[in-house]
């Protein structure tokens, strides 16, 4: 039976991305008992107030129902000229809104990303802490994953080919699985 259902949201709308790369790396790193919804953003329509106004598109009913099914939240971001993609900042404005209905609020979260920079997504990810904490998102704050992707670091499986790598992430997706689990247990209980 599965424990803990986890919103997996990758920035990027490449089949083949460097982020959708490290995020199915990083599900294989998982205890057995994490299912990840892979949510699709690529095809929201851009934010507009009056789209709203008039009904919810359902390709963001079907994002927010996939963000409150959702116990935790794991996002992978590219950088997009030092900060997230646009695509990502639309799909955190639609479940954002309206206001009082946001999907995002009270949920725990960890942040990841992935380039061929030494820094890997750093600038991205703080823009993108920044937004989250904003929406009541409670984002795990380390280890921190600014993974520089070289060739063949992780292969089209999943499988990461540097043990150094590999024990990091391991490390990062149990500490994920830890941090989360303080907020479920206490879900769990209130309810």
């Amino acid at each position: 039976m599965t424990r803990l259902k986890v919103a997996l949201i990758v920035g990027s709308a490449r089949a083949a991305s460097l982020n959708r790369l490290l995020a199915l790396a990083m599900t294989k790193l998982a205890k057995p008992d994490v299912e990840f919804d892979w949510v699709t953003i690529r095809d929201l329509p851009i934010f507009d107030q009056e789209v709203l106004d008039a009904g919810t598109p359902p390709q963001v009913e079907r994002l927010k129902s996939q963000i409150k099914r959702a116990d935790a939240l794991l996002f992978v971001t590219p950088e997009h000229n030092r900060s997230i993609s646009a695509m990502l900042k639309n799909a955190i404005d639609w479940a954002s809104r309206p206001r009082d209905s946001s999907v995002w609020t009270g949920k725990p979260g960890a942040i990841a990303g992935a380039s061929y920079g030494r820094i890997g997504t750093a600038a991205a990810q703080q823009h993108l802490r920044a937004i989250l904490g904003c929406l009541d998102i409670a984002v795990m704050g380390q280890p921190e994953a600014f993974i520089h992707l070289y060739p063949d670091l992780i292969t089209p499986e999943g499988e990461v080919t540097n043990e150094e790598t590999r024990r990091f992430l391991q490390l990062y997706m149990d500490q994920f699985d830890l941090w989360v689990s303080r907020f479920v247990s206490t879900k769990s209980a209130a309810a």
